[in-house]
């Protein structure tokens, strides 16, 4: 699905932001989460079948939120972005306070329910529901797309 989402927004020309996971050898994440995504190994790599075109920007953080300690909010707002589109991992933490934060931010936010999962159904469908009830995200599934 995520394949499929990127394919039509270059169909029709919307910016193509890719969000990485990109941690120091020694960051402070992981004393709550096993060492993953390290900067300039594998796991900090976007895998082949998503690889960005020459048009897309890459954005590379250290924290849950892709709003924290990085310059999203400035190439959004350089781009002239008022409405994003999430995809990825993980729902009921990466997905879910960047859909949040934006929203605190007053950016128009879809969550694809397709394109998005957690580690448990559970906590994908709590994290989606929240994003929905309380703070107002638009969460699309394949029922109403």
């Amino acid at each position: 699905y995520v394949k499929r989402r990127i394919k039509e927004a270059r169909e029709k020309q919307i910016p193509i932001i890719y969000v990485c996971d990109s941690h120091r050898e020694n960051d402070q994440e992981f004393g709550k989460w096993p060492k993953h995504a390290i900067y300039g190994n594998r796991g900090a790599e976007i895998i082949e079948e998503l690889k960005p075109g020459e048009d897309d920007f890459i954005v590379r953080k250290r924290r849950y939120s892709a709003f924290l300690g990085t310059d999203l909010d400035l190439l959004l707002k350089e781009l002239r972005i008022e409405k994003l589109h999430l995809v990825g991992v993980l729902t009921n933490i990466c997905v879910f306070l960047t859909a949040v934060e934006a929203a605190m931010r007053d950016y128009e936010v879809v969550v694809y329910a397709d394109s998005v999962a957690a580690l448990s159904e559970q906590d994908h469908k709590f994290s989606l529901s929240q994003l929905k009830d309380v703070f107002k995200v638009k969460v699309e599934d394949r029922s109403n797309v």
